[in-house]
């Protein structure tokens, strides 16, 4: 049976969503791919009389419960459909089935998702990845509007931003924990912020890509972290062939723990091609055994946060260094400026230094 892909695009309110799947459908189908997409069920729901926003409890839950249920449904039926296909597919959800978790009590969701025969842990990891487009009420708010969907709730107003700003937060948190979450900042252009959709999907399907450096600095914490998740980070790096660098990562948060093997390679100065996957705690256990004996396992915190609309994740390494506090942006436009926060102090810009590399961080001293 052959492998299909499975892909969410969620994001806060006003996010580009609706943009970027006509922008992936197009793309990919001139690759020679079956791009099937999945609708936004609560969208379908809200247009054929579902109020998510009624004070009857017992109608918003069986509403909720139906709502899974079909989004499971639509999920696995295109799934089948699609390995009949004789091209190669991939199926894309304009929204996944933890989207609907962010919008109830957790006692709730817990209790619809055990009279399912499922759990949170079991859904999250149904997709191959998750792409988190952050909503223009974050950071682009001169582009939020509510014209485009006429179930939009959140008003263009101060009052109607703080509510998307919040929608997007828990929808971030809602996913958080899945190994392949990426987080789609609102870049100077819309269209930059498109590309690095495709780009990522790209990783997904094993597709050569433009190779990206992201933005490094070693910075000093002066404040609070505000709206962060926090995990915690060990990293060992396996023996390889030349060219190829092989990494086993395990984050953990809230005693959950997700492992994951990633194999880079280099195919030229500009391209390289990134293979990851999940593995159980027994493989895990197993692929230590093949640890590269001149690098040190990397152990390190981690912060991960939005602020004014880009994506940051505020590495503090433990082992084998302490003291060295880095700042990452993530999917930055070259041309786009850094949007510091307060609570950070920038000391020195490592971006592109290889000293900092985490590779070479761990080599053995």
């Amino acid at each position: 049976m052959k492998e299909i892909k499975r892909i969410v695009l969620t994001g806060g309110p006003c996010a580009g969503k609706t943009t970027a799947l006509v922008k992936v459908i197009e793309h990919f189908s001139a690759l020679g791919y079956k791009v099937f997409t999945i609708p936004e069920v609560p969208t379908m729901f809200t247009q054929a009389g579902m109020d998510y926003l009624t004070q009857n409890k017992a109608f918003f839950y069986e509403g909720e419960k139906a709502t899974l249920e079909i989004q499971l449904a639509l999920e696995d039926k295109f799934t089948l459909m699609a390995e009949t296909c004789t091209e190669p597919c991939v199926i894309v959800c304009d929204r996944g089935v933890m989207d609907i978790s962010a919008y109830m009590k957790p006692e709730m969701w817990k209790d619809i998702t055990s009279k399912l025969n499922t759990n949170t842990n079991e859904l999250r990891n149904r997709y191959d990845a998750v792409l988190h487009l952050v909503s223009a009420a974050d950071g682009a708010e001169q582009y939020y509007t509510t014209s485009n969907n006429a179930q939009r709730l959140e008003q263009a107003d101060e009052a109607g931003l703080r509510v998307a700003r919040e929608l997007d937060k828990k929808v971030i948190r809602a996913w958080t924990g899945h190994p392949h979450l990426r987080v789609i900042n609102n870049n100077v252009d819309f269209e930059s912020k498109l590309n690095r959709v495709i780009k990522e999907i790209s990783k997904v399907l094993e597709l050569p890509h433009l190779i990206e450096t992201e933005r490094k600095y070693i910075v000093e914490v002066v404040g609070e972290v505000p709206e962060c998740t926090e995990s915690d980070i060990t990293q060992t790096y396996l023996v390889a062939d030349p060219g190829c660098e092989v990494r086993l990562r395990r984050r953990s948060w809230n005693g959950t723990f997700v492992n994951i093997h990633t194999t880079r390679k280099t195919l030229s100065p500009t391209e390289e091609l990134l293979t990851e996957r999940q593995v159980s705690n027994n493989l895990y256990e197993s692929l230590l055994q093949q640890a590269d004996p001149y690098r040190q396992t990397i152990h390190k915190r981690r912060k991960s946060f939005i602020w004014k609309g880009q994506f940051f994740e505020l590495d503090t390494y433990l082992s084998p260094i302490s003291d060295l506090t880095i700042l990452e942006t993530k999917g930055m436009a070259s041309h786009e400026d850094v949007k510091f926060p307060p609570f950070l102090k920038v000391k020195q810009d490592i971006t592109g230094n290889t000293q900092y590399y985490n590779y070479n961080l761990a080599l053995k001293r």
